[in-house]
């Protein structure tokens, strides 16, 4: 297995993805929720991940889910995580978001 620092970790089309940073070779898969955003916060022992308003803890590894939370009462937007790297992608998928809700206001 490649060690966690060779590991780049991408969220796409609802799933959390782990690629080998050196080959681009596709480690593992793993499905969380049908969503275009899937927002990403590495650390060194977890992947957390956001999709569709919930949270899921994944084990950089092997790709399992460790436990979910579905922030019961909080909406289904995206999940931004309190780290630079995450929070320009969140703001990015938000103005996509307003921008397409704005057009098919326009649209009517």
């Amino acid at each position: 297995m490649t060690k966690s620092a060779d590991t780049l970790y991408i969220g796409i089309g609802g799933h959390l993805v782990a690629i080998a940073a050196s080959s681009g070779e596709e480690l593992w898969r793993c499905k969380l929720k049908g969503s275009s955003y899937v927002t990403v916060s590495v650390r060194p022992n977890a992947v957390y991940a956001g999709a569709s308003g919930e949270l899921f803890c994944v084990d950089p590894s092997s790709g399992r889910i460790r436990w979910q939370n579905r922030l019961p009462a909080l909406g289904r937007g995206v999940i931004a995580f309190g780290d630079a790297s995450t929070i320009s992608v969140a703001a990015a998928a938000m103005d996509d978001e307003a921008a397409a809700a704005a057009a098919g206001v326009a649209a009517t």
